[in-house]
């Protein structure tokens, strides 16, 4: 062979060598992008489902145990009492998904056929599954056997859309109007709660029907502390569950944890669904007396309809945008002078960091560094506050309504590195999640 075509074949080996490696770098990153969006895009589906409509089992629990569906169906359809009405349900904070009532049932409602005071419409819904946040279950004569609950029920609201409190939904909202204590109290057996805080039923009712609509008590279950030192519900605001994104702790007494973590935690220990749940530091007696005695830091369902979800879950939430304001609903010029103070002699933007609005890392402060009483903060594992990522507060901003005596004060506190001169005593309206 002489040297020419020695080098020639040498060269084209090498130039095919080149080329297959070429195609063998790019077809694997093409298969593990395409791998990707699929599965983000089951993650999607799957979450919205979940946030939706699963029960994790807690039928068990709301029907099993508290037989809140007799309360529903009433002494008419087998069960006790008038039974829960649609016009009672809307007054109660229920929202109904307009998209899932049949045709004709909306139709007739539009012609004013339907008897809003009838529980029997009340069953229908239920049966269309059209209630947001409550799935009923039914034999096959269709009498409603039990009631489970989804995180939509106090994460998500319609926007009105066919009548009050009747629309499309919107998750992620917060259920502003929703009176969780007062639906609960209906319950013909309250000794399930009873038992777990060692009280009787008389005093569970007295708790639950004092928190009011838009608000629960997440940790009531753990310390059993109903009321404030000042004699005022421990109750807090139902939270928003969109834009957090970005954001590092989830509650506003952010040391519990993630959104992650506290999906699991709600979905365990408040929607009383069957799973594993695992935190320590309920373990503590003396802070957590409910939970220690009551063994809530180690859950273990022979069942778990719980943990396979929550991947797709935290992904879903993740997804929910922050709504932008409607038009007209703010002054514009006022805003622009607003961000220019924000970001600038007011030094809100020292925590509430742009475009996120709270620290990137961790955003956890002491009361007394941010002027407001401890009682919340003292109720979680570090006793701290979360920076609140000031998400929709053309719709839902209530901490600096509540939490100080005036936006001034906050200012003034973020001057002089958020120490105010003075504690500031803080009111129950503040959110868990702003």
């Amino acid at each position: 062979m002489s040297r020419t075509l020695l080098w020639s074949t040498v060269a084209a080996t090498g130039l095919a060598l080149i080329a297959l490696r070429a195609g063998e770098a790019q077809t694997p990153p093409r298969a593990v992008d395409d791998a990707n969006s699929a599965y983000a895009a089951q993650l999607l589906i799957d979450g919205k489902q979940t946030f939706r409509f699963d029960t994790f089992g807690s039928e068990d629990f709301w029907g099993g145990k508290l037989k809140l569906h007799q309360a529903i169906a009433g002494e008419r359809f087998g069960g006790i009492g008038p039974g829960v009405s649609p016009a009672k349900a809307l007054d109660l904070g229920l929202k109904v998904d307009m998209d899932a009532v049949p045709r004709n049932v909306a139709a007739a409602i539009r012609a004013g056929r339907v008897n809003l005071d009838d529980p029997a419409n009340t069953l229908l819904l239920l049966k269309a599954n059209a209630v947001i946040g409550v799935t009923g279950f039914f034999d096959q004569r269709g009498n409603l056997t039990s009631v489970g609950i989804q995180c939509a029920l106090c994460h998500s609201t319609v926007d009105n859309a066919f009548m009050p409190g009747v629309g499309h939904r919107l998750d992620g909202w917060p259920n502003r109007d929703l009176n969780v204590g007062a639906i609960i109290a209906t319950a013909p057996d309250l000794s399930p709660f009873a038992d777990m805080l060692q009280v009787d039923e008389a005093t569970v009712k007295k708790v639950l029907t004092s928190w009011g609509p838009g608000k629960f008590d997440a940790q009531l279950n753990l310390d059993g502390k109903a009321f404030r030192p000042d004699g005022k519900p421990a109750a807090t605001l139902n939270p928003p569950a969109f834009g957090l994104a970005g954001v590092n702790q989830h509650t506003w007494t952010g040391s519990w944890g993630t959104v992650s973590y506290w999906n699991a935690y709600v979905a365990n220990l408040e929607m009383h669904g069957k799973g594993r749940f695992f935190d320590p530091r309920l373990e503590d007696s003396v802070k957590y007396p409910v939970a220690a005695r009551t063994k809530q830091g180690d859950k273990a369902d022979a069942e778990d309809r719980i943990t396979a979800k929550l991947p797709a879950l935290h992904f879903y939430q993740l997804s929910l945008p922050t709504p932008k304001a409607p038009p007209g609903s703010f002054d514009r010029v006022a805003a622009a002078n607003g961000q220019r103070i924000f970001n600038g002699k007011a030094a809100c933007a020292n925590c509430h960091v742009p475009p996120l609005f709270t620290e990137p890392g961790w955003n956890l402060h002491k009361a007394d560094e941010i002027g407001i009483d401890d009682f919340q903060a003292m109720r979680s594992p570090d006793e701290a506050y979360r920076t609140a990522p000031l998400r929709a507060l053309w719709d839902t901003d209530q901490i600096h309504k509540g939490g100080f005596l005036s936006r001034r004060l906050v200012c003034d506190a973020g001057r002089r590195g958020r120490t105010l001169q003075r504690p500031i005593q803080a009111s129950t309206e503040r959110e868990r999640t702003t």
